[in-house]
């Protein structure tokens, strides 16, 4: 996927060992980005990170402690579960400072889906960090699994991203297209909650239909 346009970005996945981060690591790692897989635990970090570059066979992604991976890095993609997203922002606060931080929060009980209330988990990401960080919000909606498939092949699947600040939502838009998704600027951080809210929609799809990949997709734009 990579068309030789790319730009030198450090990309830092906190949170990345759970479901979704390792699979954003593995096509931006494909695309030819440097990833760095963060963690509380260092050795969970450096142990998912190279077992990301066996598969590969490539040896542009790490792994850090969740602090340093965001020193090291120049864009933050933050993948933690839903529950862990406040004390994760509190604890990385000083060190986020003047990044960008995609927040790939959707606050939902896989158990017993249901949208969240308002504000959104990047606007309350937003307030905690200041304005210093230019806070996106991007990725709820992509199936997990379907990241780690067919790494050359685009997935079957939309991107809504948003943010205040459009220059960042124009960055992860390219970000998502590397990896293999179409992404569009969907408006600011407050818009996001209606994507926490697909969450809850397409849970309960997957588990009507017997399915794990129903996603989403944007029509008439003629693109």
């Amino acid at each position: 996927m990579n068309d030789g346009s790319l730009s030198p970005e450090r990309i830092a996945i906190i949170g990345g060992t759970g479901n979704e981060g390792p699979g954003l690591a593995m096509r931006w790692a494909s695309a030819g980005y440097r990833v760095i897989i963060g963690s509380r635990e260092e050795n969970k970090a450096v142990e998912t990170a190279e077992r990301l570059k066996t598969q590969l066979s490539l040896d542009t992604i790490t792994g850090m402690q969740n602090n340093n991976a965001i020193r090291n890095s120049d864009i933050c993609v933050l993948t933690v579960v839903y529950n862990a997203h406040r004390a994760a922002l509190e604890s990385l606060k000083f060190d986020l400072q003047g990044k960008i931080l995609i927040d790939t929060t959707a606050r939902i009980d896989f158990r017993d889906p249901k949208p969240p209330d308002p504000p959104s988990a990047a606007r309350i990401a937003q307030t905690i960090l200041g304005q210093d960080v230019k806070v996106v919000a991007a990725f709820q909606n992509v199936p997990a699994h379907a990241l780690k498939k067919d790494l050359n092949k685009p997935i079957d699947t939309d991107v809504l991203v948003f943010s205040d600040a459009k220059d960042s939502a124009d960055i992860t838009i390219d970000l998502a297209k590397a990896g293999g998704m179409r992404a569009f600027f969907a408006g600011s951080l407050d818009n996001s909650i209606v994507a926490e809210g697909i969450t809850a929609v397409l849970i309960d799809i997957n588990k009507n239909y017997g399915v794990k990949s129903a996603s989403i997709r944007i029509t008439g734009l003629g693109r």
